[in-house]
Formats: C-alpha cells, sequence, structure tokens
C-alpha cells in the first residue's frame, strides 16, 4: 500500500482529530461551543500578535476604553516590552504580554480576550518568575498588576508575602520535578 503524503498537513490537528476524540460523544449544541471556542481561542491568539506588532512599532490606536486599544496604548506610553520570556527553569517559565522594570517599579499588563475572566494568580506568578530571574526581593520593589478584559482594566499591587509565597512554591516545585526525574528516569 503506498499511502498518500499529506506533507502540508504535517505536525498539525484538526478541529475533529483523532486525537481529540470527545467530539464523537457531542450533540449539536456541544459542536457548536466548542468550536466557538475554539475560534475566540484563534481570535486571541491573533489580536495578541496584533497588539504585539502595534506595541512594537509605537503605533497607537484611537483612544478609547475598548481592552485592546487602552493595552495597546497605555504600554506603549509606559515603554513595555512585549511578550517577555521569564525564565525560572525549564519546569517554570511563562511569557508576559507586557513588561516594564524602571526605577524601582514593576509594571506586568495581561491582555485578555476571551470570556473567562482573567485572573491576578496569572500575574503574580509572572512577579515571582521575574524576581527569581532577576534577583530581586518583592519586598524592596513596587509591582504593579494590570489585566485588560471587557473594556475594563482591573489593578493590584499584590501582597509582597504572597508573591515571595509564590517565588518559594517555584523552587520547592521545581526541585522536586528534578528529583522525579532522577528517580523515575
Amino acid at each position: 500500500m503506498r499511502f498518500n503524503e499529506h506533507s502540508d498537513l504535517a505536525g498539525q490537528h484538526a478541529f475533529l482529530s483523532a486525537s481529540k476524540y470527545h467530539w464523537i460523544n457531542y450533540e449539536d449544541d456541544r459542536l457548536e461551543e466548542v468550536w466557538r471556542n475554539a475560534q475566540a481561542a484563534r481570535r486571541g491568539t491573533e489580536l495578541h500578535a496584533f497588539a504585539h506588532e502595534a506595541i512594537r512599532l509605537g503605533i497607537k490606536l484611537p483612544r478609547s476604553t475598548k481592552t485592546l486599544n487602552a493595552y495597546v496604548n497605555d504600554a506603549i506610553g509606559y515603554r513595555m516590552r512585549t511578550e517577555q520570556i521569564l525564565f525560572y527553569s525549564q519546569n517554570c517559565y511563562g511569557t508576559a504580554d507586557s513588561i516594564i522594570f524602571n526605577k524601582d517599579t514593576l509594571r506586568i499588563h495581561d491582555l485578555k480576550t476571551g470570556l473567562i475572566a482573567g485572573s491576578m494568580h496569572q500575574l503574580e506568578v509572572y512577579a515571582a518568575l521575574f524576581c527569581l530571574e532577576y534577583g530581586f526581593k518583592p519586598g524592596l520593589i513596587e509591582i504593579i498588576l494590570r489585566i485588560y478584559q471587557n473594556d475594563e482594566v482591573l489593578e493590584e499591587e499584590p501582597d509582597v508575602d504572597e508573591i515571595a509565597h509564590i517565588m518559594s512554591k517555584i523552587i520547592v516545585f521545581d526541585q522536586r520535578i528534578m528529583d522525579f526525574q532522577q528517580t523515575k528516569g
């Protein structure tokens, strides 16, 4: 038997793929819900890419309370870096949507385009990763976290003890994972 190549599809997955086989149990309404969620996720990825380019190029959007406009304009105004990887180890790293550290102030902004409410916990992890990677104690710097979603801006100055707790957890859990890798090898 000579199989067809389909080389243009290598490494991709169809919406109705075998590896995500749960769709075989869907009714029409569930199929539509999952399809709409997948489209929203794709659009979110596109909006993040657009925001990244606008910020990188310094192109402000019309002044507005709309989520994307406010996020892009604020990131440009604060001279933030976008899509910055924060790295502790191969087991723990993440990409902050936009970030800046200036005059002992860490500012992290996150763009949320989906329906699920954003959580400051994600941004707290980014702050902990920043402190670990660059050697800062959270109590010695100011930390400002913002989530842009649903045409609102949520801002928080996190409890420094919470950031320190997350830092400790990262260190301990990373070591535990390395121990697992050594013993289960």
